[in-house]
Order: structure tokens, then sequence, then C-alpha cells
């Protein structure tokens, strides 16, 4: 049987993250959406559903594996919102109809074979939904669906432990914290730490709370203090001073300093400087600038609104901070109100607070916002992806360009 990861109309409840990857590319933990349901329904074939313009994005991401293609006579279709815990396997090895699987009122997954796959492998539309099934038998099936992005920071730090115990099976995998001198680490045997890496004197790891997992080539200066759960990803630097507090996922390639709790950032990107990032979700090649700072929690504790396509959407959190979208930058002494929203590729300064919701390719702050033109996004991309020696792609240009011709209502 293959496996068919599969993107619904939901994914816009996703944005801005979700305007350059599908949903199940974002991280919840150490891993993706994705990788986690991969992990659950091990030995199959998988293949990935996604809008059509994300499609050269995915496949230059993962040439060998098949995007909007059905090579098999069977196939599990699984919503890519699914927080993958066991089920999905359950599932797999059922020998049962073809059916759908409902949790609650949405699709989590669908199992189709012969005619009833025929039908759909030949017609994949942008999105998946009920209407693009047969109509089959349903089954009832207790898995979650992010319906959210504020929803993974909430689980972030649950997410980070479980993924460290499925992750930490092969001890061979890691370095003994006795190598390390003048490091001070509480709860050790929650504390995963893989190859070539440096974590200097004065530095302290406490997983009393939950596991840390430190990936290859991660780099520590001396007096940071890292509160599990975190993880930190491959080929990162935690800065001098920086204190890492718990439910913090890291990716690769990133450099951070200053007070960091409950937060993910993914790979790329940077938060060098002093400053305060809480309750928060930044995309890849995102740069703050020193001393930005985030509210996560309103004077009066009230439950955080935003405003996410064009409706004013209650969070039912008392706790929220910035979620920001790949490209986009801050100056330095950036101030962000609790909830809120900016696009791709914006670049935000100067006094006050910025509205709190801010469109893709934006220019400015409080004192009001223009477009910052495509062509000069563009440029600086490229300037920023030679600078960690990557090539930015015909393909990355395009996804951009595609971006911010799906913006223009928003500036407007």
């Amino acid at each position: 049987m293959q496996i068919c990861i599969f993107e619904d109309e939901k994914h816009s409840n996703f944005y801005p993250l979700s305007y350059t990857r599908p949903v199940y590319e974002l991280v919840c933990g150490i891993n993706t959406l994705r990788e986690k349901i991969i992990r659950d329904i091990s030995g199959v074939n998988v293949s990935l559903h996604c809008r059509k313009y994300l499609e050269e994005t995915l496949k230059n991401q993962y040439p060998d594996v098949n995007m909007n293609i059905i090579n098999d006579n069977s196939c599990l279709f699984v919503n890519g919102r699914v927080l993958a815990s066991g089920y999905l396997a359950e599932i797999v090895s059922e020998d049962s109809e073809d059916c759908i699987y409902k949790s609650g009122d949405e699709i989590a997954a669908v199992k189709l074979s012969k005619e009833n796959l025929t039908k759909i492998k030949n017609n994949f539309t942008e999105t998946l939904n009920f209407e693009s099934f047969p109509e089959l038998p349903m089954k009832k099936v207790d898995v979650k669906l992010y319906n959210y992005l504020w929803e993974m920071i909430t689980d972030n730090g649950s997410e980070i432990v479980k993924d460290a115990e499925a992750l930490s099976k092969d001890n061979s995998a890691f370095t003994n914290t006795k190598d390390f001198e003048g490091v001070s680490f509480i709860n050790a045997e929650k504390i995963f730490i893989k190859k070539n890496v440096t974590i200097k004197p004065g530095v302290v790891i406490d997983a009393a709370n939950g596991a840390v997992y430190i990936d290859d080539n991660v780099f520590i200066y001396p007096n940071a203090v890292v509160e599990g759960p975190v993880y930190i990803g491959k080929d990162s630097k935690i800065k001098i001073g920086a204190a890492i507090y718990e439910n913090v996922s890291i990716g690769s390639n990133c450099k951070i300093g200053g007070e960091v709790e409950d937060a993910v950032i993914l790979p790329y990107s940077n938060k060098q400087h002093a400053g305060f990032i809480g309750h928060s979700y930044l995309g890849s090649w995102v740069n703050l600038g020193a001393d930005t700072n985030c509210s996560d929690l309103k004077n009066n504790y009230s439950t955080i609104k935003v405003k996410l396509n064009g409706e004013s959407i209650d969070t039912g959190s008392q706790f929220l901070g910035v979620i920001i979208g790949d490209h986009s930058k801050s100056a330095i002494n950036t101030m962000f109100n609790t909830g809120t929203i900016i696009g791709i590729s914006s670049n935000i300064f100067g006094a006050g607070f910025p509205e709190k919701h801010i469109p893709s390719f934006s220019w400015g702050g409080a004192d009001g916002l223009t477009t910052y033109e495509l062509n000069k996004s563009i440029q600086t991309a490229k300037i920023v992806f030679g600078r960690r020696n990557k090539e930015f792609t015909i393909e990355d240009e395009k996804l951009l360009e595609t971006v911010f011709n799906l913006t223009k209502e928003e500036r407007e």
C-alpha cells in the first residue's frame, strides 16, 4: 500500500507560513507533520499532494518522492494536518474495505483501492475534501488535526519530548555528556547530544522538565542556559548568555541569542541579539534586529485575537506572540504586539507598535506601510542565500513571485 499525504482547503488557516510550504512541512516538536506521519507508517511508499505552485519547490527538496501522483493499486490518503499518534499504523494494518476515517467532522484519512482509487488518482485537484472522494463507509477515529498555527505552538513542548524519545533509541548516535568540561547538565539521561557538537564552559543545560535534543554540529557559546523541552537543529549557534526557555524548537542553521520561550523557529533564521520572542512561530530566512521584542500576554490577561484571512479570530489563548512568514525582517528596537501576524518578505522598522496584521511584501511600520517591490525582495533573498552558501534558484524566485501575486489584495 502507498500513502499519500494531502492538503485540504484549510491550508489557508496556516498563512503566512503555508504560502511557501504545504501544512505538513510545518514543524511541531523536532519533526514536521510529514515526518511524524511517515515514522508512524514505516515501510510503505510515500507520495505527496500539494498545491500546483508548490510542486517544483517540493520536487527540489525531495527528488525521489512522487508529487501529485499515485502509482500503486491501493493508497491511504492522510490529511497533512494530522498529528500522527500511532493510530495511522493500525489503519494500514487493518484488512478492511475502502472507507473514510473521520475525526470529528473532518477527514483524517481515506483508504482507497481498485476502482475507487482510479477515480481520484487521474484527477488530482489543488486541495482534497469530501467531494474529492467517492461515497464510502465512514469510521470515527481519535486523531488530532491542527486548525491553526497557535495550536502547534501550544503542543510544541510535548511533541519535542515524544520526538526525542522516538529519535533516541540508538544510543551510538549520541555523545556522552561527560565529554564536555565546565558544562552543567541537569537530568543528563534526558539530554541527547549528537556528533561534533561544541558546548563551551559555563553553559547550563537543564532537562528536569523535558528532553533537550541537540543535533549535529551545534555550537553553544559560554554562559548560555537551555531549559527543556528544547530542540536545537543542525549547524545552529546559540550565542553568549542566551536564555532558551522551555518548549522551543530551533531549526538548522539558525543563530539565536537573547531570550526565547515557547517558540518554533524554522531553518536559516536569525535572532542573534538581545530581545524577547515568546509563544511565536518564525518561518525560514527571518532576521530579527537587535532588541526586537514581542508581547505574548495582554495586560488584562484576556484571550488574544488575530486577524487572519480578513477575519478577526479569537485564539482562545492567553498567550500568543508573533507569527512571521519566510524572508521577513525587523530593524533594531522593533516592538510587536500580542497576536501580530507578519506576511512573507516584509521589512518592518520604526518607532511604536506596527499593525497586528502586516501583509506580505510590506515595507514600513507604525507610521504606515508601502509595498516592498518584488524585484528588490528577490535581490535581497539572493544576497541572504549567498551568505549561507546556498543558491537562490529559479524555482525560489517563481515561488516568491507567485506569493507576491497571491497577496496583492492584502496590500490593497
